[in-house]
């Protein structure tokens, strides 16, 4: 049984292989949803994610990330400021190490539209790299009848295990906020909606040479505010993803309640802001996803888990997976300030 079920996620693997990951918490891995999210919304911002589903049927799918980006500019830039970023991820699949590594730099520009709102455009370019080990699958002509034997001729074609190829996309982001009157007031509101497309050269992503396998592109579109409730600790956060990459599509709304547990110390420095934040996300015909984070001064930790709601879950128990990000920000998002963020 546990061979039929590891042949079934490898023939959904070799169909999907050809999609980009996802993370659940979206929001925690800007640079794969936006490359014009470099820069847009924070002087330097490092996150570090990891992902793993699926354990409950077969061998795990695990995704690891990390990112970095930030902003610069200088005195007499009055116009806008250039944002920077790198991100790195390696995805797992399988008995067999189905992966893929990929590295990206991302490059944009932010101008101020008004005194409250910023336009920001970016690209992106790095390399992705796939690989596989075919000696450790299995194959139908390696049964002789009675048992395996895996001496015997697979009757398959051999192909490269692992192969280099270049990669770019680009990006829109539209930034919105307002500033709080006083540090407890809570009455500011940020905002952003951008939109993006990945795999503008199409690479191929066969392992077989003879074939023209190409990477479909990706579009995004994403969106996201928060919103303070006046008088009050507590804060709303609705967003949305939605990616469509050839025949796939991946919708994710949801909102997450933030709640603001002390505030920075405005004057000695001594005490640190800290907020719990707990939400609801529904990935249409796939999961339903429950996040919470714990922000302390500069740094989060953020973990959810996917129940999953697809045909699947008839295998799966409803267990998809669960994933942490851990997060460092400057400046902290306690520090009061007079003018919007960006």
């Amino acid at each position: 049984m546990r061979r039929i079920i590891t042949f079934y996620f490898l023939l959904n693997f070799c169909a999907s292989f050809a999609q980009d990951i996802h993370f659940s918490q979206y929001l925690q891995s800007p640079l794969t949803m936006n490359p014009s999210m470099a820069g847009a919304s924070k002087d330097i911002q490092v996150i570090v994610n990891y992902k793993d589903q699926w354990r409950s049927v077969a061998s795990p799918y695990k995704t690891y990330a990390v990112s970095a980006d930030g902003k610069y500019s200088r005195k007499g830039w009055e116009k806008g400021f250039l944002g920077y970023g790198i991100n790195v991820f390696r995805d797992v699949a399988g008995d067999a190490n189905m992966g893929t590594t990929q590295a990206n730099i991302s490059a944009a520009y932010h101008v101020y539209t008004s005194a409250k709102s910023t336009l920001g455009a970016g690209l992106q370019a790095g390399f992705g790299q796939k690989s596989i080990d075919f000696s450790k699958l299995q194959w139908g002509n390696q049964y002789d009848g009675s048992k395996y034997d895996p001496n015997l001729p697979t009757g398959e074609p051999v192909g490269s295990s692992s192969f280099i190829y270049p990669d770019f996309g680009a990006g829109v982001v539209w930034n919105y906020g307002t500033s709080q009157r006083t540090i407890s007031s809570n009455d500011g509101i940020k905002a952003s909606i951008g939109a993006s497309i990945y795999h503008v050269n199409k690479p191929r992503t066969s392992f077989y040479s003879a074939a023209n396998d190409k990477l479909y592109q990706r579009i995004t579109v994403h969106g996201m505010s928060e919103i303070g409730i006046k008088n009050t600790n507590v804060s709303l956060i609705p967003s949305f993803l939605y990616n469509r990459q050839g025949p796939s599509q991946e919708i994710i709304p949801g909102c997450a309640a933030r709640y603001m547990l002390k505030e920075d110390s405005k004057y000695t420095g001594f005490v640190k802001g800290a907020a719990v934040s707990l939400g609801g996300f529904y990935r249409f015909k796939d999961a339903f996803v429950v996040t919470s984070m714990l922000e302390i001064a500069n740094y989060a930790f953020g973990i959810s888990y996917d129940v999953n709601t697809s045909s699947l879950k008839e295998a799966s128990s409803g267990r998809g997976g669960f994933e942490i990000c851990l997060k460092y920000v400057n400046p902290s998002p306690f520090a009061y300030r007079s003018k919007p963020s960006f």
